[in-house]
């Protein structure tokens, strides 16, 4: 049975944050939401394969997307169980195929993830001959899904000290994940995808965190063509998204953004505000003279 959407954070689920007492600038007593972090161990079949931290919601989707991602799930994989043990903070991922990845765990990085994001070393092998769909973005898609992503509620709004990932088709949010690190968030998202044979083709994928080489190549490997984010850029993520064809606009502030890579699909149909048109001339007009 297909999930219904779109699935949107509940930041007031169980588990998720606690409350803290303190004080605030001025020296009143106040007593504020926190973010609770835990482990969460990953196994695929019989083999330990990392640690990560997590907020603690969907850890099928996190186990599985994270497998997906560093490509130890393959397309024609079928997943025969999942078995999660919270008392253990324990994930179990089954699969028909035997599989042994004791060489490639052997080879870890550390990625700019801000929970110290975990991939391995033949990261970039899976981008090789990549081709992603054509598709289109529209600045009249772009303008009102920011608009719609930053105003939901969410544990960033509850309780900050989270980042947040949604799939998007048009300007319609499908899937909304929250984590400590972006890397889960997308992750989850991942797992989302494979669990429920959604096409990235025509998709958008929106983050609240910065736009890395480990975002734009986990991007590329779901086959979605279009990254967005409120956030900036890295170097390498910039020229890994040039390299694969990947759309990638960040600074996406009201009616104002950088595109970096595949402007090709972008289509700039939205009519500008006052403000931005007045912008937008005086540029102009500096860069005559």
């Amino acid at each position: 049975m297909p999930p219904v959407l779109p699935i949107l954070p509940d930041p007031k689920a169980p588990g998720l944050t606690r409350k803290v007492s303190g004080i605030d600038h001025t020296g009143a007593e106040v007593e504020t939401s926190v973010v609770e972090e835990r482990p969460l161990t990953i196994f695929l079949n019989s083999q330990e394969i990392v640690t990560a931290m997590t907020i603690g919601d969907y850890p099928d989707y996190l186990a599985v997307g994270f497998l997906r991602n560093q490509r130890m799930l393959r397309d024609d994989d079928v997943i025969t169980a999942i078995d999660y043990e919270p008392e253990i903070d324990t994930i179990v991922v089954r699969t028909e195929r035997r599989t042994s990845y004791e060489e490639k765990v052997r080879k870890k990085t550390r990625t700019s993830g801000c929970a110290v994001g975990t991939v391995f070393g033949d990261m970039m092998e899976g981008i090789e001959g990549l081709t992603l769909p054509k598709a289109e973005v529209r600045t009249s898609w772009l303008y009102p899904l920011a608009k719609t992503i930053n105003t939901l509620p969410s544990l960033y709004l509850e309780a900050g000290a989270i980042h947040g990932t949604v799939l998007c088709q048009g300007d319609k949010p499908l899937v909304y994940m929250e984590d400590v690190g972006r890397h889960n968030a997308v992750d989850k998202i991942a797992g989302f995808m494979f669990r429920h044979q959604v096409s990235g083709a025509d998709k958008i994928l929106y983050t609240t965190g910065r736009l890395t080489s480990e975002m734009v190549i986990k991007t590329a490997q779901m086959g979605i063509p279009v990254l967005v984010s409120r956030s900036g850029f890295t170097a390498w993520g910039v020229e890994i998204a040039r390299q694969v064809g990947l759309t990638l606009i960040g600074r996406m502030r009201g009616q104002r953004f950088v595109c970096l890579s595949g402007e090709e699909r972008l289509i700039r149909d939205a009519a500008l505000s006052g403000e931005e048109e007045d912008r937008k001339h005086r540029r102009k007009g500096a860069g005559d003279e």
